[in-house]
């Protein structure tokens, strides 16, 4: 039996004995057998290396570790390898080191392994902030190999207070684990990651995204098109991709990006090389995750505009009225003082039809804050189902089809598109023109993985001067068709 074979038999056994409850505390889920083969083989093994170090930040029982192990056993030049893996669950320390005894003893090089029980990041705090008492010349590695905790933590946490530099909003444990990486490699030195793909895009990971991709260059991509098939012995809905990444400034032309189905099928992938200046872009170091030459186009022809909707004095807000919070304001009927409170399910075909006979379609309340002018706005769905055709989904809200109501509410399940001034119809449907059309919905697609539309992000994306969106509005009036076909022939005209 293989070293691998060994440690994933001995873990599944730790998996069926110890309850998911005490394994999420630590926020740990187990890498399957073939992802592990995987990500060990995205390594590039220097010609005639005799020595290597290699790091397992969140060594759970060593699967990733003894994978990469395994793989090096086929360059007889190496004659040496240091291992530290870095572990603080007790409950899997001693099927961790059993894992790694068996592997040593089955190995042909040299392997010397350390288990280090610390923290990851909090022992390790005083040389990354280069603190009193920091060593100065803390060790190096050659490749880091990494399955991170995912788990979101309290902004004051010490982990996260650990890591200034990286935080903003609420933090999760798995980019401060691959922050802390970037840190322990050596110039040159490799780095595999499997992780949740939320931070690529979104305000939350703005200073780690700068961080990262400003110290490191992305040189792998693999993304998973069914997101519960990863971690088959877990139940993890995450959106998880895999990441090779280099320690050097110097960007490379291309950043291969990678596909399969799910975790079984490595061998079926589809491979494409896109240009890195497209994949990362613009300020906030955006990682644009493209599969095919058709969304590199698309990337290309709306990044020629230069405008973001703040940039021209409109912005995507979301629904102000969390329904739930607000019961004793909500009414099933039209009464006295009472005003429309629009949801997702308002947004029809394009247009926004009201009332269509829930409950809870009015709102009566004193509170400001739930309340905006009844003016013309754009509607936009915050969630659609993983297999719905689209994820942007709008409909035209125009004040003069209510104008018995001088305010509205929304609820917080559906964006709206608002102007510093009150927007014209023509700039309604113009706005509708774009967010109805292919091209802008693939752009979003690419930008944003989840099903979630996110007025960060919409405010962040290129939209064209308003002259033009004004222009588009017209000629969507005069077709008397709100199909997505027109939409993409109207903006076909501008882009």
């Amino acid at each position: 039996m293989s070293m691998l074979d060994f440690a994933i038999r001995a873990t599944t056994e730790y998996i069926d004995h110890m309850p998911k409850s005490q394994r999420k505390k630590y926020g740990q889920f187990f890498t399957s057998k073939e992802t592990a083969v995987f990500m060990a083989g995205l390594f590039e093994i220097p010609n005639g290396c005799q020595a290597l170090s290699i790091l397992d930040p969140g060594a759970g029982s060593g699967i990733l570790s003894i994978a990469l192990l395994e793989r090096l056993q086929a360059f007889t030049a190496i004659k040496e390898i240091r291992l530290v893996c870095y572990e603080n669950d007790p409950n899997v320390m001693e099927l961790l080191r059993a894992n790694l005894e068996i592997a040593c003893s089955q190995s042909k090089q040299k392997i010397s392994y350390e288990i280090v029980s610390d923290n990851y990041i909090l022992s390790q705090a005083a040389d990354y902030n280069l603190m009193l008492g920091a060593n100065l010349e803390p060790e190096k590695f050659d490749f880091v190999i990494a399955n991170p905790p995912y788990m979101k933590i309290p902004k004051d946490a010490p982990e996260a207070l650990a890591m200034p530099d990286v935080c903003y909003g609420a933090p999760n444990l798995y980019f401060l684990f691959a922050s802390m990486s970037m840190f322990n490699l050596k110039d040159g030195g490799e780095m595999v990651y499997i992780i949740p793909r939320s931070w690529t895009s979104g305000a939350y990971f703005k200073r780690f995204r700068q961080k990262f991709l400003s110290e490191g260059v992305l040189e792998h991509i693999h993304l998973f098109v069914s997101r519960d098939k990863v971690f088959e012995k877990e139940s993890v809905l995450q959106e998880t991709i895999i990441i090779k990444l280099r320690k050097t400034r110097s960007k490379p032309k291309t950043v291969t990006i990678t596909t399969t189905q799910s975790n079984s099928d490595f061998s079926k992938k589809t491979i494409f090389k896109a240009p890195y200046s497209a994949v990362i872009n613009g300020p906030d170091f955006y990682v644009y995750l493209v599969t095919n030459a058709e969304e590199v186009e698309t990337l290309n022809s709306l990044n020629k505009w230069e405008n973001t909707l703040p940039s021209i004095g409109l912005k995507m807000k979301t629904g102000l009225t969390v329904d739930f919070r607000n019961r004793e304001a909500l009414r099933d009927a039209a009464e006295e003082q009472a005003v429309p409170l629009f949801y997702s399910q308002h947004i029809q075909n394009g247009k926004v039809v009201f009332p269509v006979g829930k409950e809870h379609e009015y709102l009566v309340t004193e509170q400001r804050g739930l309340l905006q002018p009844n003016k013309n706005y754009l509607f936009v769905k915050r969630f659609t189902a993983k297999e719905e055709h689209r994820r942007l989904q709008c409909g035209v809200y125009l004040a003069k089809k209510h104008p018995e109501y001088s305010q509205i509410s929304t609820q917080n399940k559906i964006n709206f598109i608002d102007g510093m001034r009150d927007l014209s119809e023509c700039v309604v449907y113009g706005l509708y023109v774009l967010f109805n059309s292919t091209l802008y919905d693939c752009y979003y697609r690419i930008l944003n993985g989840s099903t979630q539309v996110n007025s960060t992000e919409v405010n962040s994306m290129p939209v064209p001067s308003m002259d033009v969106i004004e222009a588009m509005g017209k000629e969507l009036i005069a077709a008397h068709d709100m199909s997505e076909p027109v939409c993409d022939r109207i903006l076909r005209g501008y882009v």
